[in-house]
C-alpha cells in the first residue's frame, strides 16, 4: 500500500458511508425527494479529486451530472451542507432548493445542474470558454447521447479550452444497456473532434496516467464503472456487482477497514444529530 492508495481509498470511503445514510434515509422515508446515489462510482471522483487537488494543486470549475453526491464530497464540498440539503432543513448547499440532482458550492466551485439531460457539457464549455479556466464536466453514458453534447465537443476541441470531460459510464440509462442505445463509443466520438479520447476502468492506476494531460487541452476519459442501487431511490439492480471500493479495501488491507470504521461512525453520527431534527 502507498499513501496514494490510501489517501483516495479514504475520500472514497466518505463518498460510500454517506451514500448509505441517504439510502437508509430514503427507505424509511426521511428522505421524500428523488434521489440519485453515486455508490459504487465514488472511486472515480476520489481519484479525479485527489490527483487535481492535492497532485496538480488545481481548483477547477466542476459542472457535474444529476448523480453528484461524490463528486461534491470528493471534490472538498461541506457534508454537513449536503445533509441538509437533502433532508430539507434550513442551511443546505443548494439553499435548500437543490434537492439531490442539482447541488451547489460557491465554495468549491461547483456548478448546480439544472436537471436537463447532460446541459451541463454545453454550459461548462460555455463557462471554461469564457473564463479560460481548467474546467471539469462529468456527464453519464446516456448524457453523452445527447445532440448539444456533441456539438459541444466539437467547439471545446476547436478552441482548445483547458477542459476535461469524463463520462461515469456504468452501461445503464435507467435500466436500458448501452449496447440496445448505440452502436459507437464515446472516445471515438473525442478522437474524432480531433481531441485526446480514452476508455479506462475507474482504478486510480489507470486514471493516474492520463493526469500529465488534464487542462492542458480538451481531453475526454470514458471510466467504466457499475452503480450499486437503482437509478432513483433505495433499491437495487444486481447485489452481485463488482464494488471498486470493497475491492480497494480488501487490496490495500487492515489500515483501510479501520479507517473505514472511524469514517463510518463520523458520518452516522452527523447524519443522526440532523435527522433528530426532523
Amino acid at each position: 500500500m502507498n499513501k496514494i492508495d490510501f489517501e483516495i481509498f479514504k475520500l472514497a470511503a466518505e463518498c460510500r458511508n454517506f451514500e448509505i445514510n441517504v439510502f437508509n434515509a430514503v427507505k424509511n422515508k426521511k428522505i421524500t425527494i428523488p434521489v440519485y446515489l453515486s455508490a459504487g462510482q465514488e472511486y472515480i471522483p476520489a481519484t479525479l479529486a485527489y490527483l487535481i487537488k492535492k497532485e496538480l494543486k488545481i481548483n477547477p470549475y466542476i459542472f457535474p451530472q444529476h448523480r453528484c453526491h461524490s463528486i461534491y464530497i470528493s471534490f472538498g464540498g461541506n457534508k454537513l451542507k449536503l445533509v441538509k440539503e437533502l433532508l430539507g432543513l434550513k442551511g443546505g448547499c443548494s439553499y435548500t432548493k437543490g434537492g439531490s440532482a442539482s447541488i451547489h458550492s460557491e465554495e468549491i466551485k461547483m456548478i448546480g445542474h439544472d436537471g436537463h439531460m447532460g446541459t451541463q457539457v454545453p454550459i461548462g464549455v460555455g463557462s471554461c470558454f469564457t473564463s479560460k479556466k481548467p474546467t471539469i464536466v462529468f456527464m453519464g453514458d446516456a448524457a453523452a447521447e445527447e445532440d448539444y453534447v456533441l456539438s459541444s465537443l466539437g467547439w471545446a476541441s476547436t478552441k482548445k479550452l483547458p477542459i476535461l470531460f469524463i463520462v461515469e459510464d456504468n452501461n445503464l440509462s435507467i435500466l436500458t444497456e448501452k449496447k440496445i442505445r448505440r452502436n459507437w463509443n464515446m472516445h471515438d466520438v473525442a478522437k474524432s473532434f480531433k481531441m485526446k479520447g480514452y476508455e479506462i476502468n475507474d482504478n486510480p492506476k489507470e486514471i493516474s496516467k492520463f493526469k500529465k494531460y488534464f487542462f492542458k487541452e480538451p481531453m475526454l476519459l470514458n471510466i467504466k464503472t457499475n452503480r450499486l442501487f437503482w437509478h432513483s431511490g433505495a433499491g437495487q439492480d444486481n447485489p452481485d456487482i463488482f464494488d471498486r471500493l470493497n475491492f480497494e479495501m480488501k487490496r490495500i488491507g487492515n489500515k483501510s477497514f479501520k479507517e473505514n470504521i472511524l469514517i463510518k461512525n463520523y458520518i452516522d453520527k452527523l447524519w443522526q444529530r440532523q435527522l433528530e431534527k426532523l
